[in-house]
């Protein structure tokens, strides 16, 4: 079996789960990768044989988005050539964790695919939302990546077709301790932004995952780090407790390993929103702006004694499976409309 998948590269955690799920879907067939968007950091160790500038996301300088540069950087006569020269006729299955190309491709090559990811938990009403929903943000969530079926991860299971979260080998395998430092993940956050916070609380030691720094080295009661798998799974290993953005993937391999978790999604971001509100669910405090008194709020964190619930890690054998054997029942479903309905259609 020909097996094509696609990764939105918004964000590492996208392909965080891709290289994680590498090896479990080549027992299914070969697998090819479809990069698209260029805002990842993590080093790719997968068979990407197609790329696309896509759409990527673009930050103001202290945790928020800038819709002007993320507009300005759209080209979409790129992205519909993109999308026609993707030879998805060639392959057995189409897996589309949330690229809108590809989504895109498959309507134009009269392609069914299945949305497989954390996106895809927002089909269902039951998944966490904020208390003021966005109209902008519900399309988003729902007419991006268009697919015929969706196969949603999220925290908790709240609907029969969502999945609980792909966790990292290294995760599940780890045993935990408590080194007493934070680890700090924030991409949507330039060093500036945070720094004084963190140095005022100068007894607490900080673990900073930063974009553009290339090298380990520690200032103060501060130590940057390049964002590197294998630095940032040791640290969060080692933790306290992680500051992080209202992402899926981190927030989710601390909560399986029992960490105490500060969320600040990106302004403006309705999915963080989404997440942040599940997260809230769960006990975990959330901070929305931060302002001259974050060491306060990060002290308060430090000193609570919430126990978050631990969550469960996906069996991806079986999710696979459900997924393959989803994806060619709608198939054969598909295959057996068209031959009912195009006679109707075309008669003379």
């Amino acid at each position: 079996m020909k097996i094509f998948y696609a990764i939105q590269a918004t964000g590492n955690g996208h392909i965080s789960r891709a290289i994680q799920l590498y090896p479990y879907l080549q027992k299914f067939g070969s697998v090819d990768f479809f990069l698209s968007g260029n805002n990842a950091s993590l080093n790719i160790d997968l068979p990407v044989k197609f790329k696309s500038d896509g759409c990527s996301l673009h930050y103001s300088k202290c945790g928020g988005l800038n819709y002007w540069d993320i507009a300005k950087n759209i080209q979409p006569i790129q992205m519909y050539k993109d999308a026609k020269s993707l030879p998805l006729k060639n392959y057995d299955v189409v897996i589309n964790d949330f690229d809108s190309i590809t989504s895109l491709a498959c309507k134009l090559q009269k392609v069914h695919s299945v949305q497989f990811g954390h996106q895809a938990s927002f089909f269902s009403e039951a998944t966490p939302r904020p208390e003021k929903r966005t109209i902008m943000g519900e399309m988003i969530l729902k007419h991006y990546a268009p697919s015929p079926k969706h196969i949603g991860l999220h925290f908790e299971k709240y609907d029969s077709f969502i999945h609980p979260p792909i966790i990292k080998d290294e995760i599940m395998q780890a045993e935990p301790k408590d080194l007493k430092h934070i680890t700090v993940y924030l991409p949507s956050f330039q060093k500036d932004c945070l720094e004084k916070a963190f140095n005022k609380l100068s007894e607490q030691e900080f673990h900073w995952f930063l974009n553009d720094v290339t090298m380990k080295h520690k200032v103060g009661n501060i130590t940057y780090y390049p964002v590197n798998q294998k630095l940032f799974n040791e640290s969060l290993i080692n933790c306290l407790g992680i500051i992080t953005g209202g992402g899926f993937e981190t927030p989710a391999e601390a909560l399986y390993l029992g960490k105490k978790i500060l969320s600040i999604p990106i302004r403006d971001h309705y999915e963080q929103e989404c997440n942040a509100a599940a997260l809230k669910k769960m006990g975990a405090p959330v901070v929305y702006e931060v302002g001259d008194n974050f060491e306060e709020i990060i002290e308060k964190w430090l000193n609570s004694a919430v126990i978050y619930p631990k969550i469960q890690a996906n069996n991806i054998p079986e999710t696979l499976q459900f997924l393959f054997d989803t994806y060619h029942n709608q198939k054969i479903c598909n295959q057996k409309r068209t031959l009912l309905v195009e006679p109707f259609l075309y008669k003379n």
